[in-house]
C-alpha cells in the first residue's frame, strides 16, 4: 500500500529519511499477513540526531504564543477529521482493529487534540508570600524542554497522541518512539498530522527503531527530561529504573488485571453487555480490560449462562468487515501465547465453557471457569480474548479476590445501589473504577493512571501540567536584605 511506503520513514529534523541501521522492520497487515512496508531501523545516532533536533527547536517553540501554538492543534484536529475514513483504514489494515475499534480511538484522539487546544494556555504561575519583609516570591510554570514518548501497539494513534499533544502544547519538544508492529498508525501518520498542521521542523521528531538496535539511548540520552511510556510492566520496571539512573522524570501507564464485579443487586442484562464489551473490545488487547469477572454466588448461575451465551454470538474474522467483532491478535507470538495459556489453564482444572479455536493470528473468545484461588492466570494480565468467571460470596470476599494481584489500573462495579457500589469501590486497590459501566474507558480531563505495578504517576487534565512542566522559583527582593556578616 502506498500510504504505508509513504509514512514508514524515520522523521528527523522536518525530513523523512531511512534509517541507516543494518536491518529492516517488517510491517504486516496482522489478519491476512500482506506486507505493508518496511522500516530500515534507526540507529543510536539517529536517535541523538531527533533530540538535538528537538534540543534546538524546543527553545523557539516554548517562546511561541501559546495562543498561536494552539492553532496549530486546532489544524490538526480539522485534518484527522477529514482523513478519518483513510485512518480508519490503516487502524484495520496495520493492527487488525475492528471499524468499532477504529472509531472509538479516532474519538477519544479527536478529544485529546481538542483538549490540548485548552492545555496550551493552561500553566499558571503564582506569587507566594514571603517571611522576608520587601521579597517577592514568583513560581514559574515552564516547560520541561523535550519528552521522549514511547507508544505501544494496541492503540498506537491514540496513545501517542495523548502524550505527544500536551507535551507539545504546552512548549516541549518531543521523540516518539512507536512500537514496531504499528510504526506507520503510531509515528509516521501522527507525524504527517503535525507537519501539515505546521508545526515546525525537529519540535516533532519520530524515530522507528528496537531495542536490539539501539539498547537504552532512548531513555538514557542526555537530552529529555521526561520520558512517557506506555507497555508492558516488565519493560516499564526496566524503563523507570534507567530514567531514575539518569534523573529524569518517568510517567509509566502500564499493563492491569482489572475486575468488573457484579453484586447481587445488579442489572444481570446489563451487567453482560458491560462485561463482554469490557473483556473482548479490541480481541481483549486492552490495558483496561476486564480479565477477571466476579459474580455473586446468588446470581452466578443466570449471569454465566447469559454472559456465555453473548459471548457466542461474537463474530470473529476480517477486521475490515464491519459486522465482525474480534479480528486478528498483532503477531502469531501474541496468538500462540494467548492457545498455551487456555491450554495449561485448562489442563490444571479450570472449566471452558466456551472453547475458541486458533487460526493464524485469529482467537476466538474463550470464557473460563471453576479456577482455583491460587490459579497463576488469574494474578496475571491476559492480552487477549479469555474471561475468567470467578464467583464469591459477599462483599469482602469480592474486595479480596479483586486485590489479590500485583496490579490496579481500572474495574468496575455493577450493583443496583450506586452508593454501595462507591462503598465497594473505594475498597479496590486501582487508579480508576467505574460504577454500572465497563472497564475500559479514557476521559481528557479526568486523571489517568494506576496502582501497584499498573504504573507511576498520572495522565490527562491537570496531570499532564504535571507530568510536562516544571516549576521556577525566582524571588525578588524589593526593599534589603539583612546579613549576618
Amino acid at each position: 500500500m502506498s500510504y504505508f511506503t509513504e509514512l514508514a520513514h524515520q522523521y528527523i529534523d522536518g525530513e523523512w529519511k531511512s534509517g541507516s541501521g543494518s536491518w529492516d522492520i517488517i510491517d504486516f497487515n496482522p489478519y491476512d499477513g500482506e506486507k505493508l512496508a518496511s522500516v530500515t531501523v534507526a540507529t543510536v545516532d539517529e536517535v541523538d540526531q531527533a533530540y538535538r533536533a528537538a534540543e534546538r527547536a524546543q527553545r523557539d517553540w516554548a517562546a511561541t504564543n501559546p495562543y498561536a501554538r494552539r492553532l496549530v492543534f486546532e489544524r490538526a484536529l480539522r485534518i484527522i477529521q477529514d482523513r478519518e475514513q483513510e485512518i480508519t483504514e490503516a487502524i484495520i489494515a496495520e493492527l487488525g482493529g475492528t471499524r468499532l475499534k477504529a472509531a472509538f480511538e479516532l474519538h477519544l484522539a479527536q478529544e485529546f487534540l481538542r483538549e490540548a487546544i485548552q492545555l496550551a494556555l493552561r500553566p499558571e504561575g503564582r506569587i507566594l508570600p514571603s517571611p522576608v519583609d520587601g521579597k517577592e516570591n514568583r513560581v514559574y510554570r515552564l516547560p520541561v524542554g523535550v519528552v521522549g514518548v514511547i507508544s505501544p501497539f494496541n492503540f498506537p494513534f491514540l496513545l501517542s497522541i495523548k502524550s505527544v499533544a500536551p507535551a507539545l502544547a504546552l512548549g516541549n519538544a518531543v521523540v516518539l518512539k512507536p512500537h514496531q508492529n504499528t510504526p506507520v498508525v503510531g509515528g509516521g501518520l501522527v507525524a504527517k498530522v503535525f507537519e501539515e498542521a505546521g508545526l515546525p521542523a525537529g519540535v516533532l521528531n519520530v524515530v522507528i527503531t528496537d531495542i536490539a538496535e539501539i539498547g537504552d539511548a532512548l531513555i538514557e540520552h542526555p537530552v529529555p527530561k521526561v520520558i512517557s511510556f506506555t507497555g508492558s510492566d516488565k519493560v516499564g520496571r526496566h524503563v523507570a529504573s534507567v530514567c531514575a539512573a539518569n534523573f529524569k522524570h518517568a510517567v509509566l501507564e502500564l499493563g492491569g488485571n482489572s475486575a468488573l464485579i457484579v453484586l447481587d443487586d445488579a442489572d444481570l442484562d446489563y451487567a453482560v453487555d458491560a462485561a463482554v464489551f469490557s473483556r473482548f473490545v479490541h480481541q481483549g488487547q486492552v490495558c483496561m480490560a476486564a480479565n477477571r469477572v466476579l459474580v455473586d454466588r446468588r446470581v452466578e448461575r443466570e449471569f454465566t449462562e447469559k454472559f456465555v451465551a453473548k459471548v457466542r454470538t461474537l463474530k470473529v474474522g476480517d477486521p475490515a468487515d464491519p459486522e465482525t467483532h474480534i479480528g486478528p491478535l498483532i503477531n502469531s507470538s501474541q496468538a500462540e501465547a494467548i492457545s498455551t495459556l487456555v491450554e495449561q489453564t485448562v489442563e490444571a482444572g479450570a472449566t471452558a465453557l466456551v472453547r475458541g479455536t486458533t487460526e493464524g493470528n485469529l482467537v476466538a473468545p474463550t470464557v473460563l471457569t471453576g479456577l482455583a484461588a491460587d490459579a497463576p492466570v488469574l494474578s496475571q494480565e491476559i492480552f487477549g480474548p479469555v474471561a475468567l468467571v470467578v464467583p464469591f460470596d459477599g462483599e469482602d470476599e469480592a474486595v479480596r479476590i479483586a486485590n489479590d494481584t500485583p496490579y490496579g489500573l481500572s474495574g468496575a462495579v455493577h450493583t443496583g445501589d450506586v452508593e454501595r457500589g462507591v462503598r465497594l469501590a473505594q475498597r479496590i486497590e486501582t487508579g480508576m473504577i467505574h460504577i454500572n459501566d465497563s472497564t475500559v474507558h479514557d476521559e481528557p480531563i479526568v486523571a489517568f493512571g494506576g496502582e501497584k505495578r499498573s504504573g507511576l504517576g498520572r495522565l490527562n487534565g491537570e496531570s499532564m501540567v504535571e507530568a510536562f512542566t516544571t516549576q521556577k522559583w525566582i524571588s525578588i527582593q524589593h526593599g534589603r536584605s539583612g546579613f549576618p556578616f
